[in-house]
Order: structure tokens, then sequence, then C-alpha cells
């Protein structure tokens, strides 16, 4: 048994680890690009919505500041916003940019995600 156990401290199993959505480079890349065309400054929201063709709707736009009880992270100088509920859905998630012969967009890769649809902005949790 560890000193710290022994003292009373939390075990570390059940210490609440920090909630975390990952954007990768080309994503934050194409982020960037994109606030530069819109001349617009903030960050991206990041939301879960329901609807959608597998329940629950992925939701990303421009905002200008976070709302008070948003959870705020950067990648380089691009800041991004995501609501405590959507937080939920998103935890761990990773937002990621795939270019193909047939589609280039943004990519969700979400642990919670039980299916998803054929176009990749809708999910099951």
């Amino acid at each position: 048994m560890s000193e710290l156990t022994q003292l009373g401290a939390p075990d570390a199993k059940h210490v609440d680890a920090p909630k975390q959505v990952h954007v990768t480079p080309k994503a934050v890349e194409k982020i960037r690009a994109a606030f530069a065309r819109e001349k617009v400054s903030g960050g991206l929201r990041l939301g879960v919505l329901g609807g959608g063709c597998s329940g629950l709707s992925y939701q990303f736009k421009f905002a200008p500041e976070p709302r008070p009880r948003d959870h705020v992270f950067e990648f380089e100088d691009v800041k991004v916003f995501v609501d405590p509920k959507s937080m939920i859905f998103l935890d761990g998630m990773t937002l990621d940019w795939k270019d193909s012969l047939m589609q280039s967009g943004f990519v969700f890769e979400n642990p919670h995600a039980t299916k998803s649809c054929g176009c990749g902005t809708s999910f099951s949790a």
C-alpha cells in the first residue's frame, strides 16, 4: 500500500482525468485557413445536437469567445470551445482532416460513437 493511500489520499484509479478533445495538426491548419478566409476571430465551437441519421450530430461553427462554462482547448493559435453537455459525448474525441480521391473534410474520431452514418457527421452513443 502506498504512503498516499495510507494517508487517505484518493486512489489513482478513482481520480477523474481531465476532459480532453484533440485536434490534429492538419485540422488546425484547415481551421486557421477557414478563420482567415472568413475574416473572423475567436475560436471554433464544437458541439453535439440531437438529430441526424444516427441520433446525434456534430456541430461546429465560429464563436467570438467561450461561454462561461465552456471547456477551452488550445492548439497552437487555434482555440476550441466545448459546452459541458457536448463534452459528455466529445471527451477523448479527435478532430482530424482527411484528403482522399472521393472527398476532403473534417473527420470525427470519437470513442463514444457506437454507430455512425456514412456522411460521418452523425453518430449514436
